[in-house]
């Protein structure tokens, strides 16, 4: 509102200069009988007048572009801050993107390294404590390599009781997933050093129903309704039993199937481990989508109301220009007038008839 009330002044100010050289006009014309002197002062004056004016409005114009100008510097500086601001945290945020699809990159080398090593049962020791403690290691060790601490509990108790080997923690659905470790090593000795044929025979009987009765205590022991998921998992350390028995006890297999207890081998835990590691990851990466969908959301806010302002701001400075303009209008028909004024002979010289004045336009007035 200020620079407007300058330019009121301005204005007002032309319009009294105006009224003062008309005044003088009448005089003049009202006494021919003054001096040339008194006439000469009275132009003088009228110079005078007309200089000072200009010289006003050249300043009122000059603060006013500087105070515009100062603004638009400080609009400038606001707006390259919050810019710096959102791009330094979308970088944050596509650096740690970065870092974890680096360690699935690095998992999934180690699937690679890993899917070679066979272990034979022939090195187990015999003591059944010592082969668990040997299942539950490799378990341990596989299950850490995998996921993150958070992702499992090693020798979880469930709510009736039963500690499973290894409990992980997935969320809903599918839900937690135990893993038991046991396995039936002499079962599959008595296979492996069958003589005969009936021998043979009868310890692959034997084998079956100890890999069946492990099976239903599994899914006895370690699914509970509302608890775990609705399966749960069967740890071979040995890619050799879990050969023997997807090759020559198929209906074994699908037993487990229809009891929901999935029988896994290190190389196939290992691909399973991966495959809820990425359920995880992608979880977690739908929650960092949310989240960078709702900072870009609040970026394109922020960008739709700064181009408001923006918009206001031009439209100001085209007011502003626009008044300068009608102003400086104004100040060219009062030099004129004031020239006309100088150029009438006042000593008795016949007068030219006046001529008419233009139209005034009221908007350029």
């Amino acid at each position: 509102m200020e620079p407007l009330a300058i330019l009121a002044a301005a204005l007002a100010a032309v319009l009294a200069v105006a009224l003062a050289a008309v005044v003088a006009l009448s005089l003049r014309r009202a006494r021919r009988g003054r001096t040339d002197a008194a006439m000469e002062r009275l132009a003088e004056t009228l110079r005078a007048g007309q200089g000072e004016m200009e010289t006003r409005l050249r300043a009122d114009q000059t603060a006013l572009a500087e105070r515009l100008h100062a603004q638009e510097l400080a609009l400038t500086k606001t707006l390259d801050t919050g810019l710096e601001s959102a791009t330094k945290r979308t970088l944050e945020t596509m650096a740690r993107l970065e870092g974890r699809l680096a360690a699935i990159d690095k998992a999934q080398e180690n699937i690679v390294a890993l899917s070679g090593q066979m272990v034979s049962l022939q090195d187990i020791l015999a003591n059944k404590q010592a082969r668990g403690a040997f299942g539950e290691l490799q378990l341990a060790d596989l299950v850490r390599q995998v996921l993150p601490p958070s992702a499992y509990r090693l020798q979880a108790t469930l709510s009736n009781g039963r500690r499973a080997d290894c409990l992980l923690t997935l969320p809903n659905p599918p839900g937690a997933f135990a893993i038991d470790a046991k396995f039936p090593l002499e079962s599959y000795h008595a296979l492996r050093e069958a003589g005969s044929d009936d021998a043979r025979a009868a310890a692959a009987r034997a084998f079956r129903d100890a890999i069946r009765g492990r099976i239903r205590e599994i899914a006895e022991r370690y699914v509970i309704v509302g608890e775990t998921a609705d399966a749960a998992l069967m740890f071979l350390p040995s890619e050799a039993v879990y050969a023997e028995l997807h090759g020559n006890f198929p209906e074994t297999v699908q037993a487990s199937y229809r009891a929901r207890v999935f029988i896994v081998s290190p190389t196939t835990l290992w691909a399973t481990l991966n495959t809820m590691r990425a359920v995880l990851k992608d979880v977690e990466m739908r929650e960092q989508a949310g989240l960078i969908q709702r900072h870009v959301r609040s970026l394109a806010d922020d960008v739709g109301r700064l181009d408001k302002r923006v918009a206001a701001l031009a439209k100001h400075f085209g007011q502003a220009t626009e008044d300068i303009r009608q102003i400086q209008t104004s100040t060219q028909k009062v030099t004129r007038g004031a020239e006309r004024i100088d150029d009438l002979d006042l000593d008795g010289a016949p007068q030219a008839a006046p001529q008419p004045a233009p139209p005034t336009d009221p908007d350029r007035a």
